[in-house]
């Protein structure tokens, strides 16, 4: 059959489809590519890798029910390089071809045998406010775990904290912590971090979304204009996070955000050769920053700050601190010491909903 699209729209759906199927070894072929369904409603597009779905439609003038699973790798590239306009497209029994003026692209199918389809979620969505997420999600997204073998360190947490929500995640060596109001019908789940950072993308130019959940399934669905995005909640036990966060501290500093960022930069180039280790020194002067190499003394940068309590020497994993302070545009922040040895305190200057948690690594070894 033939049908007429856009290249853009077409190129632009199945760029994201192609970012939730599944590369592993050892499952089916048919879990690499992206399923093309035609029907009443118009041309579904579906790719999955298991844990996550993504299901776009669309909508076409389909004359004929039609079902087909493509690799998308080289007509995404053939559509980017066809540009915008008209097209049509021809489902084949063994192929797939692509038409625009005197160019015409022929691309295998893959077989179609059991695709899977996401599971159907009865439960009536919530509809949410994307600034809220916009806002916080970008705030703890960092943290997560990009380890594979710790599940549980890889998801968002959404927790229920009496009178408000709570968004935390971490790697074991940071932490953040989001609390809002409750205001938002979003139930405690811990879903998997590099989902949010799909679905996010999505959110952007849009007042609002639906977000449904499953308890049966473990599932949860984000419906972000016509698009759905489906994920299974990560199973696991979230670490208990509470006993991290310092109860006191000895020594404030605040410090200009940007500067900050700009003085890092400057010690990275010398704190390469130290895995990165630089080491922070407080004081009523300032706040100088020196990498920990041997003989790395001479080589410090220094930014003024606005100190309070005892003088303290921390030593960090800079791309930690950098990772935090460009999660944020706030100017100022504000750093919490209890001991060189314990969790160091981060905060944005203003903001009491949020805190960032840093593990100092060891001064000596």
């Amino acid at each position: 059959m033939k049908i007429t699209t856009q290249g853009d729209v077409l190129q632009e759906k199945l760029s994201t489809a192609a970012r939730f199927t599944s590369s592993l070894p050892g499952l089916s072929e048919t879990l690499r590519g992206v399923l093309l369904k035609g029907d009443r409603e118009g041309l579904h597009i579906y790719a999955t890798n298991l844990s996550s779905y993504y299901h776009a439609v669309l909508p076409l003038n389909m004359g004929e029910d039609v079902r087909a699973v493509i690799d998308t790798k080289k007509i995404i590239e053939f559509l980017s390089l066809l540009g915008g306009g008209a097209l049509d497209i021809e489902i084949e029994k063994n192929a797939l071809r692509i038409r625009k003026g005197e160019t015409t692209g022929v691309f295998p199918l893959i077989s179609r045998d059991d695709f899977p389809l996401p599971p159907e979620i009865k439960s009536e969505g919530q509809e949410i406010d994307t600034e809220f997420f916009l806002q916080t999600l970008p705030l703890v997204l960092f943290s997560a775990s990009k380890d594979e073998a710790r599940p549980a360190l890889n998801g968002v947490n959404f927790i229920d904290m009496d009178t408000e929500l709570g968004i935390v995640s971490t790697d074991g060596f940071r932490l953040s912590l989001l609390k809002a109001k409750k205001e938002r019908a979003i139930f405690p789940m811990l879903i998997p971090s590099g989902f949010l950072y799909e679905v996010i993308k999505h959110m952007k130019g849009e007042n609002s979304f639906s977000l449904s959940f499953s308890p049966e399934e473990r599932l949860v669905l984000f419906k972000i204009g016509g698009d759905l995005f489906y994920t299974r909640l990560v199973d696991g036990e979230f670490p208990p996070f509470e006993k991290v966060i310092p109860a006191e501290k000895k020594t404030t500093a605040r410090v200009d955000r940007q500067e900050f960022i700009t003085k890092l930069k400057l010690i990275s180039v010398f704190a390469r050769d130290a895995s990165n280790i630089v080491v922070c020194c407080f004081s009523k002067q300032g706040l100088v920053i020196r990498p920990k190499t041997e003989g790395g003394g001479e080589n410090l940068s220094q930014l003024e700050t606005v100190h309070e309590g005892e003088d303290q020497e921390v030593a960090f994993n800079l791309r930690f601190i950098l990772d935090f302070l460009n999660a944020t545009q706030e100017k100022k922040i504000e750093i919490e010491i209890l001991r060189p040895d314990a969790p160091v305190v981060f905060r944005i200057k203003g903001r009491k909903d949020f805190i960032h948690i840093i593990m100092p690594v060891r001064m000596q070894e």
